[in-house]
């Protein structure tokens, strides 16, 4: 849309990544009079930076570490070679195509739907753009996404300091990098960086293994990581200076100060929601410390009893593409509708961690069981000795089930292990459905499969809850006649 001196729109959509796109098509169900601002590009963080650009460089990693461990089944190959060059242009033009299917989709959209700039409030109901294009809004949905941050004095590091957007425009892989943070995109990026052939540390200073946060998961996801790659997960850093074309990182390792250098410092420590230049105050929305809404809907999108909606990565909700969505929709539907304004659905949450072995974390956390000093037991099952696993030679990890312990109702779990991607499904539909322990395991179990180590778990569940309270051991033997 070219800019004009002013505009009016019943929806006024800021952002146009997944969250933006999922707002705008459900609005347009709704009303025509919707304008999507977008200040960078068209299209989605997950598409261009994010979920799949990471998956075609751990899908490489995963077949040159197949390749150099093919002698475990007795399978000799040849020396393997890593062409850094080959690798990244198939990132590269993989990332490419994806991102394509997103800007055909935004292409379709009308001309005047469109409009390019920054946008700030001036009141609840008027945004300026910085051309200084006036624009009156009916309501707005806030979908500006989140941004890296790392600390201020690691800019010193100049181009030696890179985020994981700049990753997948390499045309060649590094000699070394040293990743920090411990989270997912630090996890994925470490390894499968470590099994193209670079030489890779990971620093961490939380202590935790991406989202996990049940003990014994975090143990045995460590223990797992740490065999295959450095990982420190409770990193004591000295310093960290640029000198020349390198990073040198300082440390303290039992005792002993050990300085490493590195081609690239990559900055995983988390992100920020873009919500700080937009001019909150403005629109009358309390804040809190760190700028956020105090009063967010999540089943709403809304803000407050304001007609401002918030979704996506903005939003204080999980970074994940399907929950952007999902807000989206939500949000877009309920501003264009507004004042009718209905909670929805969300679905039950689940995220998986695409390292090897896989992380996976379904309904409640146990952090947040034990936050909400609520009542359960646990099931689990150490994968050393499942079957398949052992087959395959993935049997390394562990699952931890959590289930109330009186009526059994499944609650949640925490896994690192083989197949998580897929048993994560599973278990995240068995709670949306509100099964029970018992009811789970009456469903079919195959064999041999990784899913027997599901039942395994479940089982010890079962066992915990009756011990725990044996006037409620239900009957297996009494079930109805077929």
């Amino acid at each position: 849309m070219p800019q004009t001196g002013s505009i009016k729109a019943d929806v006024v959509i800021i952002g146009a990544g997944s969250a933006g796109m999922s707002a705008y098509k459900s609005a347009r169900n709704f009303t025509d009079s919707v304008l999507v601002i977008e200040e960078a590009h068209y299209g989605t963080t997950c598409a261009r930076v994010g979920c799949m650009p990471s998956k075609l460089l751990i899908a490489a990693a995963e077949a040159a570490h197949h390749a150099n461990h093919a002698g475990r089944f007795g399978i000799r190959v040849s020396q393997v070679e890593v062409d850094g060059r080959a690798v990244m242009a198939r990132v590269r033009a993989e990332r490419d195509r994806f991102v394509g299917f997103v800007l055909e989709d935004v292409e379709g959209w009308p001309d005047a739907h469109k409009i390019s700039g920054s946008a700030r409030f001036t009141a609840p109901d008027r945004l300026m753009l910085d051309d200084g294009t006036a624009i009156e809004a009916g309501r707005v949905v806030i979908a500006t996404g989140s941004r890296a941050v790392w600390p201020a004095a690691w800019n010193a590091l100049g181009d030696r300091l890179i985020i994981n957007d700049d990753v997948f425009d390499w045309d060649d892989l590094p000699a070394s990098v040293a990743v920090f943070g411990n989270g997912v995109i630090g996890l994925e990026l470490a390894q499968a960086l470590g099994r193209l052939g670079v030489r890779v540390k990971l620093f961490g200073r939380s202590g935790r293994v991406g989202p996990l946060t049940d003990p014994g998961v975090t143990e045995a996801a460590h223990a797992a990581y740490a065999a295959e790659y450095r990982f420190s997960p409770c990193a004591e850093i000295l310093a960290v200076e640029r000198q020349g074309d390198q990073v040198v990182v300082s440390e303290k390792v039992d005792g002993r100060d050990i300085e490493e250098r590195f081609d690239y410092l990559i900055a995983a420590t988390g992100r920020r929601p873009n919500l700080d230049r937009l001019g909150l105050q403005h629109a009358g929305i309390a804040l809190d410390e760190n700028g956020t809404p105090v009063s967010w809907d999540r089943r709403t999108a809304r803000i407050g009893e304001s007609t401002i909606f918030l979704a996506g990565d903005a939003a204080p909700d999980a970074p994940l593409l399907h929950e952007a969505s999902d807000a989206g929709r939500i949000a877009g539907e309920n501003a264009a509708r507004f004042p009718f304004v209905a909670p929805r659905h969300r679905r039950t949450p689940i995220g998986v961690v695409f390292s090897d072995p896989q992380i996976a974390m379904v309904g409640q956390s146990h952090a947040q069981l034990r936050q909400a000093k609520a009542s359960f037991i646990t099931g689990s099952v150490d994968f050393t000795g499942q079957g398949r696993a052992r087959v395959a030679k993935r049997n390394v990890g562990r699952l931890n089930v959590y289930a109330h312990p009186v009526t059994g109702k499944f609650l949640g779990a925490e896994m690192v292990g083989p197949a998580a991607e897929h048993i994560a499904h599973l278990l995240a539909w068995a709670v949306e459905a509100d099964r029970s322990v018992q009811q789970m395991l009456d469903s079919p179990f195959y064999h041999p499969v990784i899913e027997e180590g599901v039942r395994t778990a479940l089982r010890a569940a079962r066992d915990a809850m009756h011990e725990r309270s044996p006037a409620h051991r239900p009957c297996l033997d009494c079930r109805p006649a077929a």
